[in-house]
């Protein structure tokens, strides 16, 4: 560990991540919570994950000592994809702890929090005590602070929920009663306590006090060979189809020397500085620190980078330091389509920037792209194979270059952002799209085609725009041994069981007046703002990124 944890702290907390080892230790959200908490001095933190799934018939303990979750006085879920809420379930009953909070007398007290749970923490509310909503740097110390002082002073059980949902940020459900109307949409929410029930997200303003970068090296891990450090959150580019981009409002980076000494730390002990962050070659001297890597002879490999922003110094730094694949997202194929979802990105764009990578040495790019956007047409999707053309052009003129590759995602919903109201294509029309690009695109030498399935698209969307009885389908999928398809199925030809049809959330255009299931997050967004944003989509205009600095028109400055 690069960080030294509290030892014999009297407060038992199991910090879990609802994925398998490799997959949370390559969280670098979950690397921070573990310090945070595990640097507490009354806290004695431990870990734990999804089994494998050739153990999941076993209890699920800790990582460290092998202690039942149920043991544990405190148990939290850091969750940062809606695709693992069913994992929460079978993480509860592999724990032996009752899934349904309503359900529970006594046990640990279960928290969570993560990027999942900004967004929309309703449809596991029903599994959990407490959610605390937004950036955690300042608010578990401050829930620590809350909970450890109504223990101390002897509040049991019901007393520490009390003090500890006093916390900005905390969401405590059970205080919230949902009534629906006949037609299935929320009626109205009745909330019992102290204030106005509106949930603040939390936020940090200066990165800097807050280095945040990998405290534990694990090889095993997604990105095991890489020391990870974060270089900015939020985005301003304003994409009209991206979470992240909204609910990090406004765009926070860190300064060059925090970067600089971070990535100077991680060098010491790997080769590779995985830079994390929404968009990265729009963070300021994201050119500079990746030629300070390659000086000292590591690699930088940046996560996504957007074309138009891909300088030729940040091109010739990638290059000579070996980092032989870069990651783009032009999203859509054609021009009215990047106009549509507001991508601010041109097609010369793009391939300028192809040039300067592959002129610099970079051998593959990963290309990604979305089908099913509102207002696509069959002429937008040709316009990926178009476009890939071009750029495979590019690599053509050069030896050096090995491969492209495409990424093919349905495009899904999600809550805080503009286009949250949208359905969902159906899955017949998406499955015609993909056998076109499929066969389009394997007829292009070295260019390979990874697509995400429909059907994956449509259970994520159900999870990001669900309400609270989407917690008795998660709990009918764990029955059905995890068969998530055949229970949809199921439900979408009989609801039963006290829940709605799936595509209810899926298929339908939610209503601008309809009270949403995450309405009463307050992210510091005007809706009025995002509704203006969808309506911009469908006139193909575009907003200009942001500018922090002067305008105020969305909510979040």
């Amino acid at each position: 560990m690069l960080f030294e944890p509290t030892v014999g702290g009297d407060v038992a907390v199991c910090l879990v991540y609802p994925n398998t080892y490799p997959v949370g230790m390559a969280n670098l959200g979950f690397q921070a919570v573990f310090e945070i908490l595990s640097c507490h001095p009354r806290v004695r933190c431990e870990r734990a994950f999804l089994p494998d799934r050739d153990d999941q018939d076993r209890e699920v303990v800790s990582f460290e000592s092998g202690r039942p979750l149920r043991d544990f006085e405190l148990v939290a879920f850091s969750i940062s994809f809606e695709s693992d809420y069913l994992h929460v379930v079978e993480i509860l009953v592999g724990a032996g702890i009752t899934p349904l909070r309503d359900g529970r007398t006594g046990g640990p007290l279960l928290v969570a929090g993560g990027p999942a749970t900004f967004l929309n923490p309703e449809p596991i509310a029903d599994f959990f005590d407490l959610f605390l909503i937004g950036e955690g740097e300042e608010m578990i110390p401050e829930f620590l602070a809350r909970y450890v002082g109504a223990r101390d002073a002897g509040g049991g059980r019901a007393g520490v929920l009390d003090a500890a949902a006093e916390v900005a940020g905390a969401y405590r459900p059970d205080r919230y009663t949902i009534d629906y109307a006949a037609d299935g949409t929320i009626q109205s929410v009745s909330y019992r306590g102290p204030g106005a029930g509106v949930v603040q997200r939390r936020l940090i303003a200066d990165l800097d006090r807050f280095p945040t970068a990998s405290k534990v090296l694990a090889p095993e891990a997604v990105f095991g060979d890489m020391y990870l450090v974060e270089a900015s959150r939020g985005c301003e580019w304003g994409c009209r189809f991206c979470a992240a981009g909204y609910m990090y409002r406004p765009i926070r980076s860190r300064s060059v020397e925090t970067l600089r000494a971070a990535a100077a730390e991680g060098l010491a002990v790997r080769p590779t500085i995985g830079l994390v962050g929404a968009e990265m070659a729009s963070v300021p001297g994201v050119a500079e620190l990746c030629e300070f890597i390659a000086d000292r002879g590591g690699r930088p490999s940046p996560s996504s980078l957007k074309a138009d922003v891909i300088s030729r110094r940040l091109a010739t730094a990638l290059g000579r330091s070996a980092t032989h694949s870069v990651t783009v997202a032009p999203e859509a194929g054609s021009e009215r389509m990047r106009r549509v979802i507001n991508k601010n990105l041109t097609e010369p764009e793009i391939l300028r920037a192809a040039d300067w990578l592959v002129g610099s040495g970079v051998r593959a790019m990963k290309l990604y792209f979305m089908i099913g956007l509102p207002t696509e047409t069959h002429e937008d999707v040709v316009g990926i194979v178009e476009l890939t053309k071009k750029i495979r052009a590019r690599f053509q003129r050069d030896g050096r270059v090995q491969r492209l590759t495409l990424s093919i995602n349905p495009f899904g919903p999600k809550p805080w952002t503009p286009l949250q109201w949208e359905p969902m294509e159906d899955l017949r029309s998406l499955k015609g799209k993909i056998e076109y690009l499929r066969r389009e695109i394997g007829r292009l030498p070295r260019v390979t085609c990874d697509v995400e399935s429909p059907r994956e698209a449509y259970y994520a969307t159900l999870l990001s725009r669900g309400d609270r009885r989407v917690a008795r389908l998660l709990l009918a999928i764990h029955a059905a041994d995890g068969d998530w398809w055949r229970v949809v199925q199921d439900r979408r030809r009989n609801a039963g069981d006290g829940g709605v049809d799936p595509d209810f959330y899926v298929g339908r255009a939610y209503a601008v007046d309809e009270i949403l299931p995450w309405d009463f997050i307050d992210h510091a967004l005007h809706k009025r703002f995002l509704w203006v944003e969808r309506t911009r989509a469908y006139e193909e205009r575009q907003t200009a990124p942001c500018d922090v600095t002067t305008c105020r028109l969305c909510g979040a400055c």
